[in-house]
């Protein structure tokens, strides 16, 4: 254990300090590079070749080796600079389906001080539209099948295989190249690009934060490598056989499996679409060692364990990470019994972390039951009480504040949020309420926020009720979450319908499912006189919530 500051006396066994109230990490100290001209992709590059395949596509077979990739690499990066004229500073968006080729546009963007961020591909065109009018991208790469919901003349690099009928199908967008080809260019040969520091924004993730509505998360090159450099300490991530069973266009995907894994040297089996079935062939065909899963995906294992045993041989994995919402002593011992060769780990972070937190890194952590784990190394931690500020200390509830050079700087354009979300000396608040025990275990309570987790994904109460409210019949509308044990939560309407209104559940949910991803759909409708508020205006959302969940 190191600490910043040699005076602190800090208790070994819990980390905290009692003179600055604050929680220090357990782990090594961060061992992180002094060069501040240093962009995260070279970072990468220059770690210890320790693997042979990078990346495997689960569907085609289709390989991609480290050395393959460093090659395309350099020819993508090339090629975008020379050719389509992308410069530090130009924002570069990924609407694409999971794919061995994101790393390669991800690690190519970021190579030449551009920014990558991502969208959903289950969002609608709308929903796209608005992200696209924030952050303004200079280029998109995406697919055929999905370009239709750009719209038209925005310049787009196409990711399927070159193939002319599918260029045809683009729908008015303007295509500047194919991937492919990009591929099999060979470099230029002219190296001179623009100079990239660690206090660049390398990616803009789009998260829905502690306050609710969609933001820009920055993340600089200085996060990214710190993310990078504690995945590395990770010895356990060296030689493994991932598979990824998470969206890439979410944070968790893209720095774990076309950052993090890269650099360990580790291979990465890649669904293109997540499926139990799929992602049990994959660890039967590929040798895989470890998942990183989602609770729902856990509970579905469990549910199923006996047929998909007897269907495919999982004798391989070793090593289950879970994330996303801490998991019972009751579904973690259901797990062992099932899978009894299987450890099981979980972890905790925000978008806003870039993978800093917590986590269980051995078997004997892993039995601290309830605790998401011990402090991120480099990460510094205060437990705050929401109502007085004041700072707690060991086995007192409060929200989470996380500090380190992992910590986002602020939301993209939206200085208003950032100043709620991070505090002038670098604290992000978490929205969680949570304690930290005696050993130095971090337990997550629940939520301060009002983010709905539907099956990993995060959906802002507010968009709902904004589109809720337009419907000519509801006089006003509250959106909370619903506990549900496959999902995790999924978002329940409470409305007030205008005097004589007979608008039905039904009407309610399709009306929103016309408008929005799969996953923001609204699944539970009940009607209310009226909504529920304080004497400044808020929602009380706990009333809600106890009011639906007290007939459960």
């Amino acid at each position: 254990m190191a600490y910043p500051e040699r005076d602190l006396i800090v208790d070994p066994r819990s980390g905290f300090c009692k003179s600055n109230s604050t929680f220090y990490s357990k782990r090594n100290p961060l061992c992180l590079p002094p060069n501040p001209s240093l962009d995260v992709t070279t970072f990468i590059s220059s770690q210890p070749q320790r693997g042979t395949t990078a990346f495997i596509d689960a569907s085609t077979g289709h390989r991609l080796t480290f050395s393959d990739l460093w090659r395309v690499v350099d020819r993508v990066a090339d090629c975008l600079y020379h050719e389509v004229g992308i410069r530090r500073g130009d924002v570069v968006l990924i609407l694409s389906p999971n794919s061995i080729y994101i790393p390669v546009v991800c690690l190519s963007v970021m190579s030449l001080g551009a920014v990558v961020t991502t969208a959903n591909t289950l969002n609608t065109s709308g929903e796209i539209s608005k992200q696209i009018a924030q952050s303004n991208p200079t280029l998109v790469f995406t697919t055929s099948q999905l370009a239709p919901k750009l719209a038209a003349a925005i310049s787009v690099v196409l990711t399927d295989e070159e193939d002319e009928k599918r260029v045809e199908l683009t729908s008015g967008v303007r295509v500047v190249g194919i991937l492919s080809e990009m591929m099999k260019k060979e470099t230029s040969g002219q190296r001179v690009r623009d100079r990239v520091n660690q206090d660049d924004t390398a990616m803009m993730l789009y998260s829905s934060g502690t306050t609710g509505t969609s933001k820009g998360v920055i993340s600089s090159h200085g996060n990214l490598t710190a993310y990078v450099a504690k995945y590395i300490d990770d010895k356990w991530k060296r030689d493994e056989i991932f598979v990824c069973t998470v969206p890439m266009f979410h944070s968790f995907g893209l720095l774990a499996f076309a950052m993090g894994s890269v650099a360990s040297g580790s291979t990465v089996v890649i669904l293109r679409r997540f499926g139990l079935d799929d992602m049990m062939q994959a660890v039967e065909k590929y040798k895989a060692t470890i998942l990183s899963l989602a609770p729902p995906v856990l509970v579905a294992m469990i549910n199923g364990a006996d047929q998909l045993k007897a269907k495919y041989d999982l004798t391989s994995l070793r090593k289950v990470r879970c994330g996303g919402a801490p998991l019972s002593k009751e579904v973690t011992d259901s797990f062992l019994e099932k899978y009894p060769t299987v450890d099981i780990f979980q972890g905790y972070a925000l978008t806003e972390s870039h993978g800093s937190g917590a986590s269980t890194e051995s078997v004997e952590e892993s039995l601290k039951y309830g605790a998401v784990g011990l402090l991120s190394s480099g990460i510094e931690a205060r437990i705050v009480d929401p109502e007085t500020g004041r700072v707690m200390g060991v086995n007192q509830p409060g929200e989470l504040w996380l500090k380190g050079p992992s910590i986002s700087k602020g939301y993209f354009r939206n200085e208003e949020a950032t100043n709620e979300t991070i505090n002038l000396e670098g604290w992000l608040k978490t929205g969680d309420l949570c304690y930290i025990d005696e050993d130095g275990f971090l337990f997550v309570v629940d939520r301060l926020k009002e983010l709905i987790k539907y099956k990993g994904y995060q959906v802002p109460p507010a968009e709902l009720e904004a589109l809720l409210i337009a419907h000519p019949h509801i006089l006003d509308a509250a959106v909370i979450p619903f506990p549900d044990r496959e999902a995790g939560q999924y978002p329940m309407a409470y409305v007030a319908r205008k005097p004589e209104s007979n608008l039905s559940e039904k009407e309610v949910i399709d009306f929103i499912s016309n408008q929005v991803a799969p996953y923001k759909k609204i699944r539970k409708v009940a009607f209310i006189s009226s909504i529920p508020k304080t004497a400044s205006g808020k929602t009380l959302r706990k009333d809600l919530i106890k009011l639906a969940t007290s007939k459960l």
